[in-house]
């Protein structure tokens, strides 16, 4: 059966999906409130962490989208705190000196920011927007993702950034201040020069000169090889095209972003959810495993690009979303809490192989953005006037 064939979601199942979720948000509270959820569940359940990851915003974001779609209290004092975790993360650098400001920054401060008008977290967006742009080559015009500045092995962007520029969007729009923008639509064009393959697959990182800032070679590191293509980079392309033109306007991104989402959903298996790397599923997939949080990433990037796109083709990618979200909800969701404080199972991290430089870590475990991107797809869905963060 063809993915265009998959049963779509009920609004019955969007409301009991969102319902279950931020229940779990709101039984997470005592012990997530002045702690983090860590990047990836063990055994199912997160542990706590103090605010020093590139991860941790996500779980802001999930408080932060329980408390719009319940309008509770609880949920807002409980994102309050969270915000003066942030400021003091980005006053004292602790752990900032790389690209994932947007990650950290746009699901907790700057949704606080639209939410409530916080001062503190403006504030705080507002200074991670700056400690962003100092990684700005204009030699090559990208953001280095990370790594030392001085270093011309660490000369290089990556996908996931495509996420982390609506930032610097945000940071123009609130101060009008051009210098953000300029840096953003530089990397964004940078990145789709050179991220995207002829096959509409992409790398996960493209290396450059030191010297002419010109391309030297691209790699999936986090992919099985690096001639596959790593699930979680596709998402990230995917939905970090659709932002780009959003915020662009250029025709040419409407293609990359069809390009990239075909080759996704080409890559599918029968359940709709991918395996980690979209190499595996021609009969070679035996014990790899799934990554459910690109599948939800990519839901949030169709409906995105719905918005801007002729009514034919918006209605066939808000359909596919509705489709692929039924199958995450019934087959991937936490439905009992006592089988994970998560919200989001078979998510990958990362995997080891013979041809990658990764460890094994959360391997078939709730993924703390796939946890955020899956409420914020349900936000999507029930809403689709939804304001979204990024």
């Amino acid at each position: 059966m063809r993915y265009e064939e998959k049963p779509q979601i009920t609004e019955q199942e969007i409301r009991e999906a969102m319902d279950f979720s931020t229940a779990q948000v709101k039984r997470n509270l005592p012990e997530f409130t002045t702690k983090f959820q860590k990047a990836y569940s063990e055994n199912g359940f997160y542990a706590p962490t103090d605010n020093v990851d590139w991860t941790t915003g996500f779980w802001t974001g999930e408080i932060w989208l329980s408390y719009e779609d319940t309008g509770k209290d609880i949920y807002k004092k409980a994102g309050e705190i969270q915000i003066d975790s942030f400021l003091n993360r980005i006053e004292n650098k602790i752990e900032v000196d790389h690209h994932d400001m947007g990650f950290l920054y746009i699901p907790s401060c700057v949704a606080a920011y639209k939410l409530t008008g916080s001062v503190s977290a403006r504030e705080a967006a507002l200074k991670a927007a700056n400690q962003l742009i100092t990684r700005y080559r204009p030699i090559g015009e990208y953001i280095q993702a990370w790594g030392t500045m001085d270093d011309p092995n660490n000369h290089r962007l990556i996908i996931d950034c495509l996420l982390n520029i609506p930032l610097l969007y945000w940071a123009t729009e609130v101060t009008g201040d051009g210098k953000y923008r300029e840096v953003a639509e530089k990397h964004i064009h940078t990145t789709m020069k050179h991220i995207i393959r002829e096959d509409g697959s992409t790398w996960h990182t493209v290396f450059f000169d030191s010297n002419t800032g010109g391309f030297v070679r691209g790699a999936t590191c986090q992919g099985y090889r690096d001639s596959s293509a790593w699930a979680r980079g596709q998402a990230w392309g995917v939905y970090g095209t659709a932002i780009a033109y959003k915020n662009t306007g250029r025709a040419e991104y409407i293609n990359y972003f069809k390009r990239i989402a075909q080759y996704f959903l080409t890559h599918l298996p029968d359940d709709l959810c991918p395996y980690w790397d979209l190499g595996f599923g021609n009969g070679d997939e035996a014990d790899q495993p799934r990554d459910s949080s690109s599948s939800a990433i990519v839901c949030c990037g169709f409906l995105e690009m719905s918005k801007y796109l002729p009514q034919e083709d918006a209605e066939y990618y808000t359909s596919l979303a509705k489709r692929l979200v039924a199958a995450l909800i019934r087959g991937y969701q936490v439905k009992n809490d006592c089988v994970s404080n998560g919200q989001l199972l078979h998510g990958t991290y990362a995997k080891k192989t013979p041809y990658n430089t990764c460890v094994n870590a959360g391997v078939d475990e709730c993924v703390i953005w796939g946890d955020y991107y899956f409420m914020e797809a349900l936000t999507r869905l029930k809403n689709p006037n939804w304001e979204m963060y990024w």
